[in-house]
């Protein structure tokens, strides 16, 4: 069927228009006085459903429209149709779209929400860890208490060895596929047995997470539910709908952990004839293993149908469900042996030194090639962030930093004060000479580029350095300062702009980005022209020589938070630094004498209080800070609440509540505590 699209749309000079829709993005030419028109010689109906245009100057996309269009297929060729740009109501912006959930959509709406990790929550239907289904439990208690978020870790599967190591969430075998941890087993169809309810008792009954037995026993289970009921599930309706839809990563995603069980490592290099991925003998491998391949297909269907029935009754309760966005994937994933060209292997990414780690992070994820992945439009980003929309309604950018540049650091080294900024623009030896400077034990060379060279993180801290003189010391001073905190900034900014908008306007939903640690100046810019919500955390302020923030100037377009995954709970981090504690106590609070030795409920509950009086679009608290309010409910022990330990590359994802959240509902007196705070700082209001 051939349509031609004319759009109105008074361009400057240099500027481009083109229609996005199905992943494909098509240029259009200009006609005259301000009319762009494109010809679609095979338009399928999947187009008209769901298209819209953007504006592109310098490779950049510089206006995206507010909402989406939406047609259908016309009965005659050569149809013409004639559209208009969509803008924002009252908004002048290009960059605001639409959001599929409609509350977030209203003018200076606010809310609260709770932070919780899926495999932290308990309940008594549970098998070892929290499941998807216990998300309906903490959906009645947000809504009893007048929240109306709920924001999760990553829950993709990151099965590699089976053992406790899998338990980092942020290093998973595949970018869509989920974790099989979080699998109901009953509404699954395994049997509700004596064997059974003697070892879920035995598994409930453990403080904390045990990783790797709750997984090896849910999979036998699993396995054998699948040899009973596998062909007739995988020959019915549904399933064959799933599949339809998931085809692209479910099959590659299912042969590769029937590969990985079968060769004792996700480690794909190590495969012999499967080392490298190749679509005609992967698709042999599914043929001739179809009971293997099968049970993962199996798995994932009852997975995908669990998590989207949670998110239809969150729905029905006026709950949204905020998701999170790894900033890498591992170099043993799914994700790697199918596109290799779509990252570099030869490099790792990580973190310079900050407050989390001194020595900076080394996460030992392949970077990304966003040049491959810019030719077809960044396919892999779009296809992924759609699978997150099918189950989030919001989600969270993790290291938002790392999509205008990220921390690389060459492989094999180890420690992240090894690492440079990528992309960037080294100094060249006759740069670096031209200042009378050394180069060896300050600068790094370039990986890629030989003869450029980075200064080093650490370059002021070496011996290289104290050997000096002072006035090379202020000139080397002077060159750190520009590289890292201004040099790059336009440079950085158009590496974001080239990516950003067209992964962020693929889904509707809300973006919020993770934007911690060394910020180049850059960066609030783009996200606030791009409406993506920054993270204010008071204990790490964003303002220059600030030790704490002041949450009643935070931006609106924020996620205002008390602590996060990666740091102590408010309790905790009390007890961390006695002098810190006292300064907090007397500037913040505003409370006279000597702080109290623990973060006591009558002080969690003003720290709250004033974190949800702030201006902050949205006030996301982690479960334990809000159980901090109440001393019957808190957590013996504050030290057993936090759950990474970002320094620590062997840490242990395993915290779950110590109550249940049957306990947490029928506690009526402290929710009506919370329900009372929310409503008096005007959240959740309409």
């Amino acid at each position: 069927m051939k349509i031609i699209f004319n759009i109105e749309y008074h361009t400057t000079w240099g500027e481009n228009l083109y229609m996005i829709g199905c992943e494909r993005r098509i240029p259009m030419h200009y006609v005259d006085d301000g009319l762009w028109s494109a010809t679609i010689e095979h338009c399928q109906a999947s187009f008209l459903k769901d298209y819209y245009y953007q504006v592109v100057r310098d490779g950049v996309i510089s206006r995206i429209e507010w909402r989406h269009h939406s047609r259908r297929m016309p009965k005659t060729d050569g149809c013409i149709f004639t559209d208009s740009w969509q803008d924002g109501p009252a908004y002048s912006n290009g960059f605001l779209r639409e959001l599929s959930t409609p509350i977030f959509n209203i003018r200076g709406y606010r809310g609260a929400g709770t932070a919780i990790p899926v495999f932290s929550l308990r309940s008594g239907d549970d098998f070892g860890t929290g499941e998807f289904y216990d998300l309906r439990k903490m959906v009645d208690w947000a809504a009893e208490t007048g929240q109306n978020i709920i924001q999760v870790l990553p829950i993709n599967d990151t099965t590699m060895t089976g053992t406790w190591q899998d338990s980092y969430p942020y290093n998973a075998c595949s970018t869509f596929a989920l974790h099989p941890q979080y699998i109901n087993l009953p509404a699954a169809g395994v049997k509700v047995d004596a064997a059974y309810r003697k070892l879920q008792a035995e598994l409930n009954s453990l403080p904390s997470v045990d990783y790797a037995r709750v997984n090896a026993e849910k999979t036998r289970l699993l396995r054998n539910l699948f040899a009973k009921k596998g062909a007739e599930v995988l020959a019915g309706k549904a399933y064959k709908t799933f599949l339809s839809a998931n085809r692209h990563w479910l099959l590659p995603y299912a042969a590769f952990s029937a590969l990985r069980d079968e060769n004792g490592t996700a480690d794909f290099t190590r495969w012999g004839e499967y080392a490298v991925y190749g679509e005609r003998k992967v698709s042999a491998y599914i043929k001739s293993h179809e009971e293997a391949v099968g049970f993962y297909c199996f798995v994932q269907f009852h997975l995908d149908a669990q998590l989207k029935e949670v998110r239809g009754y969150a729905h029905s309760r006026g709950v949204s469900l905020k998701g999170d966005l790894p900033i890498g994937i591992s170099r043993t994933s799914v994700d790697a042996w199918c596109f290799p060209k779509l990252f570099n292997m030869d490099s790792q990414a990580g973190a310079p030194p900050d407050a989390f780690a001194r020595d900076g992070q080394n996460w030992g994820f392949p970077t990304y090639n966003w040049e491959e992945m810019a030719k077809d439009d960044y396919s892999w980003w779009k296809k992924r962030l759609g699978k997150m929309a099918e189950y989030f309604d919001a989600f969270r950018i993790d290291h938002i930093l790392g999509f205008f540049r990220i921390w690389e650091i060459p492989v094999p080294e180890k420690s992240g004060l090894m690492g440079h900024f990528s992309p960037a623009q080294p100094y060249t030896m006759e740069e670096i000479a031209g200042r009378n400077l050394p180069a060896e034990g300050l600068f790094i060379q370039d990986p890629h580029k030989p003869g450029y060279w980075h200064p080093g993180i650490s370059g002021r801290d070496s011996e290289a350095y104290a050997g000096l003189e002072s006035w090379q010391k202020d000139s080397y001073d002077r060159l750190y300062e520009d590289f890292f905190y201004h040099k790059h900034n336009e440079y950085w900014k158009r590496q974001a702009l080239r990516k950003l908008p067209a992964l962020i306007g693929a889904t509707g939903m809300m973006a919020c980005g993770e934007d911690l640690g060394m910020i180049p100046a850059c960066v609030p810019d783009v996200m606030s022209a791009l409406k993506i919500l920054s993270l204010e955390i008071q204990r790490m302020p964003k303002g220059f020589g600030e030790t704490f923030g002041h949450t009643g100037s935070y931006p609106y377009l924020c996620v205002c938070t008390t602590s996060t995954h990666d740091m102590n709970p408010l309790r905790a981090w009390w007890e961390e630094d006695r002098e810190l504690t006292q300064r907090y106590f007397n500037e913040v609070l505003h409370r006279d004498g000597e702080a109290p030795a623990d973060c006591t409920p009558d002080i969690c509950g003003q720290i709250i209080r004033d974190h949800l009086a702030s201006p902050a679009m949205l006030v996301i608290l982690p479960l334990q800070d809000w159980l901090g309010m109440d001393a019957s409910l808190r957590h013996p022990d504050p030290a057993s609440e936090r759950i990474n330990i970002p320094a620590d590359p062997r840490n242990y994802w395993k915290y779950r509540m110590h109550l249940t959240l049957e306990d947490l509902l029928g506690s009526r007196e402290f929710n009506s505590k919370v329900k009372g705070m929310i409503s008096s700082s005007s959240r959740g209001e309409i």
